[in-house]
């Protein structure tokens, strides 16, 4: 009974670390099932961070390679946003849906169905698994950090 206790204690003190922690790029980036090679749908990732929030579509003119696949951006400026600080736009987990990856498994994320947290951009497989991370964002995303750790290098949904 001891060790349990002392076994709660410890979660219970890790959690606020784990929900803190920044998402680890262990594995791959979700480019699709049937898109080539090409990220985040071909949406403009920067444009989920500027004015209204709502992506655009990427141009092939506006091509960036970053983690083995294909970004595409709506302008040179945000192709060169992007190449200067990727993490700050690519989404968490490699693109693979949010909640999926609290759960442990690789989704694909869809990128019309995203959120914006703490300054960072989730995506979710579809509205229905939306309503349900959204629950309780903060828990599924502490919870997606730890998994996304474990996932080995390079591995993506579909391989």
């Amino acid at each position: 009974m001891k060790f349990r206790t002392i076994l709660i204690a410890a979660a219970a003190l890790a959690a606020p670390i784990a929900a803190i922690a920044p998402a680890q790029a262990d594995g791959g980036i979700f480019v699709g099932v049937n898109q080539g090679n090409i990220a985040v749908g071909g949406f403009d990732t920067v444009s989920y961070f500027q004015g209204s929030g709502v992506p655009v579509k990427g141009d092939a003119r506006y091509t960036v390679q970053y983690m083995d696949a294909e970004w595409r951006f709506s302008s040179q400026a945000n192709a060169d946003a992007f190449k200067e600080n990727p993490a700050a736009y690519a989404p968490q987990y490699g693109g693979h849906c949010a909640w999926a990856m609290s759960r442990g498994s690789l989704a694909p994320g869809d990128p019309q169905v995203y959120k914006l947290v703490d300054g960072k951009l989730y995506l979710n497989l579809n509205k229905q698994v939306q309503s349900m991370w959204l629950k309780d964002i903060p828990g599924f995303i502490a919870k997606a950090n730890v998994a996304w750790k474990s996932v080995p290098d390079g591995k993506r949904f579909g391989d």
